[in-house]
């Protein structure tokens, strides 16, 4: 048995609370990320995962030390730094002839690699080279996916996924405009992902809707896609099973429509709507003259009756 396999009982407080964060929960934390170096890493590789981690924080740990593993051959080094960190999301960088520049974006189910994307890298600028305002750290950001292969092709689609999950940050309850800062947009033509991230700056418009523009912020990316390790399709269900707890209770006669506005149907008896009370208006009270002609035109039918 493993050491991390053992069932470990708290002998301190701290221990207990510790422990406690790592139960199984309704409501799961916000995903971390553990960002890891090969055995041999470019200078480009490394300031990647230095970059990621920038964007990701603090929702992110990073491993500056090399670690010789290759996780398409053998998991088991990943699937043990995850359990270390409790970590569910991970990318891993590494450089060799055969595959230069090289990214892995993967993530667990149970500390057990469920997806995995392999990613080269043709073209990078860093941060540091774009000589523009950052956001602050923690900023969640707005994901924007373009291209046609997002929605095609099963691959493309579990990246897209994969990336949502990755960038997506905490789940809030409610949202500001002014905290609508950073954009990162990703482009899928062919077999290559482009990724661009920019900070919105709100201008003056002369009415209560600010003009945005959008400020080249840094890092870019030009990434090819190589290999995939993709979970099987039973696999990927249950790993997006919710407990019964978290489902919403269908009430009777209660539909939402696409932008979640409320709709009721509500059931009545019958109404005469003849016998209706409805407000009286002077506009529509009827004049002398026109009630002395109904009151001549009812004597005329009594007579002829």
């Amino acid at each position: 048995m493993e050491a991390l396999d053992r069932v470990v009982k708290p002998k301190t407080k701290r221990a207990k609370r510790f422990l406690e964060k790592r139960e199984p929960k309704l409501t799961e934390n916000t995903k971390n990320a553990m960002l890891i170096k090969g055995g041999n890493a470019s200078s480009a590789v490394t300031d990647v995962l230095k970059d990621i981690y920038a964007l990701k924080k603090p929702f992110a740990v990073l491993y500056k030390k090399k670690n010789i593993t290759r996780p398409f051959e053998d998991e088991t080094s990943l699937e043990f730094f995850s359990k270390k960190s409790d970590c569910s999301l991970f990318l891993f960088g590494s450089h060799n002839k055969k595959r230069p520049n090289n990214l892995i974006i993967g993530r667990m189910y149970d500390y057990h690699v469920l997806d995995m994307v392999e990613l080269g890298i043709e073209k990078f600028v860093p941060l540091k080279d774009i000589k523009s305002s950052k956001c602050p750290e923690g900023t969640k950001p707005m994901l924007i996916f373009a291209g046609d292969a997002f929605d095609i092709s099963e691959e493309h689609r579990r990246l897209k996924s994969l990336l949502i999950d990755f960038f997506r940050g905490p789940v809030v309850p409610s949202i500001r405009l002014a905290g609508l800062e950073h954009v990162l947009h990703f482009t899928a033509v062919d077999e290559k992902i482009f990724m661009r991230s920019y900070k919105v700056l709100l201008k003056k418009s002369g009415c209560k809707i600010p003009r945005i523009e959008l400020e080249d912020m840094g890092p870019s990316l030009n990434l090819v896609m190589r290999r995939t390790h993709l979970a099987s399709d039973d696999l990927y269900k249950l790993s997006l099973k919710q407990p019964k707890a978290l489902k919403p209770k269908k009430k009777k006669n209660i539909s939402h429509d696409v932008f979640g506005t409320k709709y009721g149907r509500i059931h009545m008896q019958k109404q005469d709507l003849d016998k209706l009370q409805t407000r009286k208006m002077k506009g529509l009270k009827k004049r002398p003259a026109e009630k002395k002609n109904e009151d001549g035109d009812n004597k005329k039918k009594l007579k002829l009756g």
